[in-house]
């Protein structure tokens, strides 16, 4: 992947080696593309000529970006407040407001011919006349029926819910004094080798049956995050969402910090205090769809169907009830391209996950769609080549003005490229998810005895991945964790968590099966699923319980909506082995860096004795998943001479283990060949248990 590395993030950078600059450079990686290059360059052509348009129409795709400062509110320093809003088929506009005392009239806005009006509300005093933080909204005449409807304007930055009162959001006109405003005291940490995320929601951030805040998050769960040895935390549920329940994913404030977890200052707070520990932090980006909302969304805004959005069915999906935007419209590429900046900028955001990209990728969203692999899925007449173009911008936008910015694809469909450089004609991507792993030990723990776990099955769905572009494996994810669903330790514990979790009571099997398999199927996937590894918050300990938030049908009950840190910090609980665990697996990978080196080398896949042996960043990886079969002098091989000590075992009591390993053990390698390594060295490997083996010179 040498080429890939070293040609630029940028369809303006010419690709390494002297490969055609084009947008079918992709094909020196991937032969099989060859067939597709027709479809290549359409999309590079039309992402080249989008940053052409906003070049010769705007001044280039860093103004272009800056649409926050241009559209809704604008301060002047004189206290004058600019407002601008784009409603192309609105016939007048009015702001209305606590400022006015809601006079329709009283604030007429004038229309330009790109559709935007515009008004400006004179200083009084040198201040603004409108008050910080009071209530206004927009108010619109539409054609047909010249009706008034008010509207929640387009770029705020603030919008409340007062659910006593009504279920539709408020929008504030955020403004505080430049003496209260939050100043960030710490820089970005550098981007980090290796990506350890830390999958969050900041209103389940407490065992107490609420909705938590920023600065709880900040005082409370930062310094869990920093003891486990994550380096990144992905937050879901920023963006304001009309529905809680909806767990963040439907949009109607694109630029709003959600206001259920506190003010946008705590958010910053926040963000700024896991950069002064060292952490990256992302964004769970929701530019797939939005919202249905007419009253506090972007749906029907300006009175036509087709503002944001594209009419008719092609603008809804039928999945997610919601709509879908039209990527090919000029303004709605400022609104969503500022959006990014915006975080960026305003936040300090590190970089984003982009939630729902299958959705953005093809015309039927992903929707009844099981992706067989086949090429042809990925190019012709059901890619939805608009979305595809406007992900390639968008990796432009931030891999130009943020060179160490991390993005990250949520795609099912395995489309070739997502994660290649955009020179060479891939859509610019620094990772994509792995979402085939989780299905894979919910299935088996669904439906098959352990004796019956496929060796081969493991590591062939743990390494098939897209050779050279980087992937983030997980065990489980919040999807898992969903009512409906259950997380893995619950799978493997079910009832017995609710009794024998504690250490006054009996190790039964099932507990001792569960605490193994946890710790081993986290380990493998940790090792050899990925360039990235993703955990969702809690089930580092086995949280038990599925996920659910409080809505009608369970009687708006927070009892699910939680995590309970509280079980960790129970020294008489089990939880807490598991927690120890997953931080020394993290901060083993911190040492030794195994993400971001080469994928793994698989010397043993042994269907009888259920044995997976691995190399992979200079350790040695030995897993036993038998459920009744120890080994005592098992020969494994090991390319590296020398003298070995075990870094990490999951049979250990600190872990909750049985202790049979002794950890002081030296392994000394034999120079005789054995699978297929120039050397091989034995070891005592208990069942259901993991060691990972380093040189005694490395420790």
């Amino acid at each position: 992947m040498a080429l890939n590395n070293a040609s630029g993030n940028s369809i303006t950078d010419s690709p390494a080696g002297g490969v055609a600059n084009d947008g079918t450079g992709i094909v020196q990686l991937d032969s099989y593309l060859s067939p597709f290059k027709d479809a290549l360059r359409s999309r590079y052509t039309k992402a080249q000529q989008w940053l052409k348009t906003i070049n010769d129409t705007e001044g280039g795709l860093e103004k272009f970006s800056r649409g926050y400062e241009k559209f809704g509110f604008i301060v002047k320093d004189n206290g004058d407040v600019e407002y601008r809003e784009w409603a192309p088929n609105a016939l007048r506009a009015y702001l209305i407001g606590d400022f006015n005392n809601w006079n329709r009239d009283a604030t007429p806005m004038t229309k330009n011919n790109f559709g935007v009006f515009e008004v400006t509300v004179p200083a009084q005093d040198g201040k603004p006349a409108i008050p910080h933080d009071s209530k206004l909204k927009v108010s619109f005449v539409v054609p047909n029926d010249h009706a008034r409807q008010e509207r929640i304007p387009a770029w705020i930055t603030r919008v409340t819910q007062d659910l006593n009162v009504s279920p539709v959001y408020d929008a504030r006109f955020w403004n505080p004094p430049k003496e209260g405003k939050y100043v960030f005291k710490n820089k970005r940490p550098p981007k980090p080798q290796s990506v350890r995320i830390y999958e969050a929601h900041v209103g389940i951030s407490s065992p107490e049956p609420k909705v938590a805040t920023y600065k709880e998050f900040t005082q409370n769960v930062l310094p869990r995050i920093k003891h486990l040895g994550y380096n990144v935390i992905q937050l879901m549920a920023i963006m304001e969402h009309a529905y809680y329940a909806s767990f963040g994913y439907q949009i109607n404030s694109f630029f709003a910090a959600s206001s259920r977890y506190g003010f946008p200052d705590d958010l910053k707070e926040l963000i700024d205090t896991a950069h002064g520990l060292g952490i990256t932090v992302l964004l769970d980006v929701v530019h797939s769809h939005a919202s249905k909302n007419v009253l506090d969304g972007l749906n029907m805004f300006d009175g036509s169907d087709h503002q944001y959005f594209h009419e008719g069915a092609k603008g809804r999906h039928e999945l997610w009830d919601s709509r879908l935007f039209n990527y090919g419209n000029h303004e709605v590429l400022r609104f969503l391209l500022s959006n990014l900046r915006f975080w960026m900028e305003e936040y300090q955001f590190d970089g984003f996950r982009f939630d729902g990209v299958t959705s953005m990728l093809y015309t039927n969203h992903g929707i009844g769609t099981g992706f067989s692999g086949g090429y042809h899925e990925y190019f012709g007449p059901g890619v939805e080549e608009e979305g595809v173009v406007y992900l390639i911008v968008a990796n432009e936008l931030l891999h130009t003005l943020y060179p160490d910015v991390i993005t990250i694809a949520e795609d099912v469909s395995g489309m070739p490229g997502l994660c290649i450089s955009l020179s060479l004609g891939g859509i610019g991507f620094d990772y994509r998810l792995a979402m085939a792993v989780p299905d894979l030990f919910i299935k088996w723990l669904k439906e098959k005895e352990d004796i019956d776990w496929d060796m081969g099955s493991l590591v062939f769905t743990l390494t098939n991945r897209r050779h050279g572009e980087k992937t983030i494996a997980y065990a489980e994810s919040h999807d898992q964790a969903l009512v409906g669903d259950k997380t893995l330790l619950f799978w493997l514990c079910d009832a017995e968590m609710y009794t024998n979790m504690s250490i006054l009571s009996e190790l039964t099997p099932v507990i001792a099966r569960g605490l193994s398999l946890h710790k081993m199927i986290r380990l493998i996937t940790h090792g050899l699923g990925g360039e990235g590894y993703l955990n969702f918050e809690g089930n580092e300990f086995g949280h038990p319980e599925w996920l659910d938030f409080p809505r009608e049908g369970n009687n708006n009950s927070f009892h699910y909506a939680r995590r309970q840190f509280n079980l960790i910090d129970d020294e008489r609980l089990r939880y807490k082995f598991l927690n120890e665990f997953d931080s020394k697996m993290q901060w083993t990978e911190e040492k030794y860096g195994w993400l971001h080196l080469p994928q793994a080398y698989i010397s043993l896949k042994h269907e009888g004795d259920k044995m997976i042996v691995f190399e992979r960043g200079g350790l040695l990886w030995i897993f036993n998943f038998h459920p009744q079969s120890s080994f005592t002098d098992y020969r494994v091989g090991v390319e590296q001479e020398g003298t070995y000590r075990i870094v990490i075992s999951t049979d250990s009591t600190a872990f909750g283990g049985q202790g049979h390993v002794d950890e002081s053990t030296r392994f000394f390698t034999t120079p005789f060949a054995w699978n297929e390594r120039k050397n091989f060295l034995q070891v005592y490997i208990p069942s259901r248990s993991a060691i990972v083996l380093a040189l005694e010179n490395t420790l």
